[in-house]
């Protein structure tokens, strides 16, 4: 902990006062780009990644970056969903899956062994959100290595908790008034590549051929 405080001193001595212009214009209110939606693994560092300042996302974490499906029953990730697509009208939705993501092996191994998860059950029923993905790898990866099945699984996993956005009655509303675009990203933690999802060609693909930002 005195490692973190230190950091909060370093903050604000020397980084808060370089940004302070940012900081006084951020006090009066936020207007995010996107609602990035995210893994909690400490690996992930969303502003590093991205190369953004504060204001710039709306940022929720869980384990796997689960969108539950839209339900009447109040949780957190559809609270902030609905805030941030409603109130603060973001234009861009991000899910953003990483590689050895722990709660999609969690996922893996529950689909294979039903008791193995026991000791965490709230974690278990949490990744019953990313079941659908788990299926389509059990029936389409037969006879891939334990590699390949798992980036698919991180991919299928992102293109799933997409279309659980769309069931959330403000992401629809905006999405049928083309207010708002969804993206799906998966980032890779040891080489820093981030490949999206091309509705087009219904596959993952660099971001530099996703997003036309090649030479």
């Amino acid at each position: 902990m005195p490692r973190f405080a230190t950091g909060v001193l370093k903050f604000q001595n020397e980084v808060f006062p370089e940004k302070k212009d940012l900081f006084e214009r951020l006090s009066l209110g936020q207007s995010p780009e996107a609602l990035f939606i995210t893994c909690s693994d400490s690996r992930i560092e969303t502003g590093m990644m991205t190369q953004t300042d504060p204001g710039d996302l709306f940022i929720c974490r869980n384990a796997g970056n689960i969108v539950p499906p839209h339900t009447n029953q109040t949780g957190g990730m559809t609270a902030s969903i609905e805030f941030a697509s409603a109130a603060l009208k973001v234009p861009h939705i991000i899910v953003c899956g990483h590689t050895e993501c722990g709660a999609m092996k969690g996922a893996m191994d529950l689909h294979h062994d039903a008791t193995s998860l026991d000791t965490l059950p709230h974690v278990r029923e949490w990744l019953g959100f990313s079941r659908a993905a788990v299926d389509i790898v059990d029936a389409l990866a037969e006879g891939k290595s334990e590699t390949d099945k798992m980036r698919m699984l991180l991919e299928q996993n992102v293109v799933l908790q997409l279309q659980h956005l769309r069931t959330h009655p403000t992401v629809a509303l905006r999405l049928a008034r083309r207010e708002v675009e969804l993206h799906g990203w998966v980032y890779d933690i040891k080489t820093g590549a981030v490949d999206a999802y091309d509705p087009a060609q219904d596959r993952f693909v660099s971001i530099e051929e996703r997003y036309g930002l090649g030479d």
